[in-house]
């Protein structure tokens, strides 16, 4: 190789590897102080591609759950104020057996017939005000049912359709399907319709239970469905994790190699550069 002044080949080589480890000395940094192996396209296009399409799942998966979670309430409030509601119709039977006994004078058949009005007007009150985020959910005004959001794209297979009849109306007259007046026109001494009273009330317990029974199934689905959404969300977490998380292990040995060679460029760059000075030992 000649031996020149004006151009120094061997430090230009020394400076283009000086400068290949520095890059990769950072790069290595970058990714130990990031944990990301990606964190740039220019690092991986194709996987910081399918990483940023993951990380959107991610996020539609955790409002998915929340969906569920919301909705799993929403069918706990309904449930629980229909269980208050029987405790009601169940001391109104109660009420209406002794009344039907024919051993109760007006005084106390007034003060039954007092205690199962009041009782049916705490039963409408619960029926009329019983709400869940603004959602009447007893008064009968859900006539569409309610839609609950518990997957991640538009799909069917992506809702759960809570049916209006979980929602119906639970006022005293349409439980029992009998006028309020009617009802409580039956709670007279010596009456002898204590026994459509009773009956009205068996049909009350009667259309709780169903309502309550598919209350159960559906809280059953959606147990099911936060399961699979479990599932779901470790599955592409571990997904991305593999695409785009750094190994730690690797990266620390690239940062010592690169490193080195950053060094021993430094070094060598020291040495190249002296090298024309060599010609003035030749004058």
């Amino acid at each position: 190789m000649a031996l020149t002044i004006n151009t120094n080949l061997g430090s230009l080589i020394v400076q283009k590897n000086l400068d290949d480890a520095t890059k990769a000395l950072n790069k290595s940094i970058e990714r130990m102080t990031t944990g990301y192996k990606i964190n740039s396209a220019a690092d991986d296009a194709a996987g910081y591609a399918v990483a940023t399409k993951m990380q959107t799942q991610l996020s539609s998966i955790s409002v998915a759950q929340d969906n569920v979670a919301i909705g799993s309430s929403l069918l706990s409030t309904t449930e629980s104020n229909y269980d208050l509601i029987t405790t009601h119709l169940q001391r109104i039977r109660d009420l209406t057996e002794q009344a039907a006994n024919g051993t109760y004078g007006e005084d106390s058949i007034e003060a039954i017939k007092a205690e199962v009005e009041a009782r049916m007007q705490e039963i409408d009150r619960i029926a009329q005000s019983t709400e869940y985020n603004g959602i009447k959910l007893m008064d009968g005004s859900q006539a569409g049912g309610i839609t609950l959001q518990v997957g991640i794209d538009s799909s069917a297979n992506s809702q759960i359709q809570l049916d209006a009849a979980l929602f119906a109306d639970a006022h005293v007259s349409v439980l029992t399907g009998t006028a309020w007046g009617t009802f409580t026109g039956y709670y007279t001494p010596g009456g002898t319709n204590y026994g459509d009273a009773l009956d009205a009330i068996d049909e009350a317990l009667n259309n709780i239970t169903s309502i309550q029974t598919n209350l159960g199934a559906i809280q059953n689905r959606l147990d099911s469905a936060a399961d699979a959404l479990d599932v779901q969300y470790s599955n592409v977490t571990s997904s991305l994790s593999t695409i785009k998380d750094a190994d730690v292990a690797a990266e620390s040995s690239n940062y010592i190699k690169a490193q080195i060679l950053q060094q021993a460029s430094a070094s060598l760059l020291a040495t190249a550069n002296q090298t024309p000075s060599i010609a003035l030992n030749l004058i």
